[in-house]
C-alpha cells in the first residue's frame, strides 16, 4: 500500500511540474482517521476555525495530534478543547485529557481564533496527511482564498465570542457576588435582600463534613442570631425568591479556611453526591469551587463531571482561584479549568491579596491594584485556552473586604474596557481584544452594601456597554 501510494504521488507531482505554474489539488486518500477544517466565522481582520477529527477506521484512537502551518502574517490566538505548542508558524494541537479517545465512527473537535487572512496548510493528523474534505489544499507559501464572501458592510474590528456560554439563561456579561453565611463586621443580609444588580449570588460557604470529600450546609447560628432569627426554611424560600427574579444562586465550597479535600475516587463520589443533595434540598443552580488550600485537578474534575451528569447541562460551575493559582496552565486550578472547559461556566480569579505577578507577556511583574495587573493576568487565561466568556475579574468591594488589591470600581470598568475594546488600557495592552469577556465578581455583596453599594452600582451598568 505504501509503495502504491508513493507511485501515485510521484505521477501527480510530475503532472504538476508539466503544467508549470498551475497547482493541482491532490485528492484525499481514504484513511482510518481524518481531520477536516472549516471557518466558523470570518470578520475580515481575523476568523474562527474548527478542526474535526473523525475516526473512520475500525479501532479506537486513544490520542491525537493535529499540526499545520499558518502563512506569515496570520497569528494564532485563543483556542479551546486542545493543548497547543507552536514553533514559528507551525502549530500543533493535541487532545485534552477528556477528548483523546475517539471510537470508530465518532468524532471530536477543537477550535481557535486567528488574526489575519491566511488559513491552515500542510496539515497532519498523528503524522499523516489530514485527508479531511475541507482541509485547505493551498500550496505552501501562499494564502488560501476566503471561505466566506466579501463583507458588504465594514468588518468588525474584533472577533465575536467563540461560542455561546454553556448556560444560555445567563446574561452575556454578568456580575457575581458572594453572600456571607456568617457574622462578621460587614452588614448582615437575608438572602432575599441582596441588591438587584447581582446576576449570580454565591452562597459562602459549604463546609467539609466527617466524610472525606463530602460537604454540608446549614444557616450559620451566628448569622441567624444577628438577623433576629433566620432558619433553613427561610433561606430556602429566599433562594426561590431570587430565582423568581431571574437570578442564579450557587453554593460555594471552601473559602479561606475551608478544608474540603477531593483526593481520590471515593472522595470525588462523596463530593458529587453531597453537592447534589444540597442542590436538591435548597434549589441551588450550581456550585462554585473556592478551595484556597489546594485541590487535586484529576479527582475534582471527576467529581464535577459526575455532578453535572446528575444535574444536567443547566448546572452552573464556577471557580474563584487566587491569582497565584492561575499563573501556569499545568498547575492545579488552571489545569482543572482547562480539563473541564467543556462544562465550565466561568472562572472568577481573585485579583487581590496577591502582591506583584507576571502577566501574559512574562516581561514584568505588575503590582496589584492597577489596570495593568488585572488585564495582564486575565490575559494569561485568555491566551492559554479559556474562552472569553469563561473569564471574569474578581475584585474586593471596598474597605474591609481584602488586605490588598482594593481598587475603585472605575478601575474594574477600565480593565473590562481594555480587554473587550482596547480602550482605557494602562501601559500594558493585550495582544488582541476579547469582546466576550464575561464580567466581574466581587468579594463580597455584604462588604459592598457596607460601603454604599458602589461596586455593584458602578460595574453592573457598565457591563451593558460592553460589546
Amino acid at each position: 500500500m505504501k509503495r502504491t501510494r508513493a507511485l501515485v504521488l510521484s505521477l501527480v507531482t510530475a503532472l504538476a511540474a508539466t503544467l508549470g505554474a498551475a497547482w493541482v489539488a491532490l485528492p484525499a486518500f481514504a484513511a482510518g482517521a481524518t481531520a477536516s477544517f472549516v471557518k466558523t466565522a470570518d470578520w475580515g481582520t481575523g476568523w474562527e476555525g474548527k478542526y474535526t477529527i473523525t475516526n473512520g477506521g475500525g479501532s479506537t484512537i486513544t490520542a491525537w495530534s493535529v499540526a499545520f502551518d499558518l502563512p506569515a502574517g496570520t497569528i494564532m490566538g485563543s483556542y479551546w478543547d486542545a493543548l497547543l505548542t507552536s514553533s514559528g508558524q507551525r502549530h500543533t494541537f493535541t487532545n485534552r485529557s477528556w477528548n483523546g479517545t475517539v471510537a470508530p465512527g465518532a468524532s471530536v473537535s477543537f477550535g481557535f481564533l486567528a488574526t489575519g487572512s491566511g488559513t491552515p496548510v500542510n496539515c497532519t493528523l498523528n503524522g499523516a496527511p489530514c485527508g479531511g474534505g475541507t482541509t485547505p489544499t493551498t500550496p505552501p507559501g501562499t494564502t488560501a482564498p476566503p471561505t466566506t464572501p466579501p463583507a458588504t458592510t465594514p468588518p468588525a474590528t474584533t472577533p465575536p465570542p467563540t461560542s455561546p456560554p454553556p448556560t444560555g439563561s445567563l446574561p452575556k456579561h454578568l456580575l457575581t457576588g458572594y453572600w456571607h453565611n456568617f457574622d462578621n463586621p460587614a452588614v448582615e443580609l437575608r438572602l432575599r435582600d441582596v441588591p438587584n444588580e447581582y446576576d449570580v449570588v454565591a452562597v459562602a460557604f459549604a463546609d467539609a463534613t466527617a466524610t472525606p470529600g463530602a460537604v454540608g450546609f446549614t444557616v450559620d447560628p451566628g448569622l441567624s442570631a444577628a438577623l433576629g432569627g433566620y432558619t433553613d426554611a427561610d433561606f430556602s424560600a429566599d433562594v426561590r425568591t431570587l430565582r423568581s427574579r431571574g437570578k442564579k444562586v450557587i453554593i460555594s465550597v471552601g473559602g479561606e479556611t475551608g478544608r474540603v479535600a477531593v483526593n481520590d475516587a471515593a472522595s470525588a463520589v462523596a463530593f458529587a453526591d453531597s453537592v447534589h443533595a444540597l442542590i436538591q434540598r435548597y434549589g441551588f443552580d450550581g456550585v462554585d469551587i473556592d478551595l484556597e488550600n489546594g485541590l487535586n485537578p484529576t479527582y475534582m474534575g471527576q467529581a464535577l463531571r459526575s455532578l453535572r451528569a446528575k444535574v444536567g447541562a443547566g448546572l452552573i460551575i464556577t471557580m474563584a482561584p487566587q491569582t497565584i493559582d492561575m499563573q501556569n496552565p499545568t498547575t492545579s486550578y488552571f489545569k482543572l479549568a482547562l480539563d473541564i472547559r467543556d462544562i465550565l461556566t466561568v472562572v472568577h480569579t481573585q485579583y487581590y491579596n496577591s502582591g506583584a505577578m507576571l502577566g501574559c507577556d512574562q516581561n514584568a511583574a505588575y503590582p496589584q491594584g492597577t489596570v495593568n495587573f488585572i488585564v495582564a493576568l486575565a490575559c494569561l487565561q485568555l491566551e492559554n485556552g479559556l474562552r472569553p466568556d469563561q473569564v471574569a475579574l474578581g475584585l474586593p468591594a471596598g474597605a474591609g473586604a481584602a488586605g490588598g488589591g482594593i481598587v475603585p470600581p472605575s478601575v474594574v470598568n477600565a480593565a473590562l474596557d481594555c480587554l473587550a475594546k482596547a480602550t482605557n488600557c494602562g501601559s500594558f495592552r493585550p495582544p488582541r481584544t476579547y469582546p466576550g469577556i464575561r464580567g466581574a465578581m466581587t468579594w463580597s455583596i455584604n462588604w459592598d452594601v457596607s460601603n454604599g453599594n458602589g461596586f455593584a452600582r458602578t460595574v453592573k451598568p457598565h457591563l451593558a456597554t460592553l460589546p
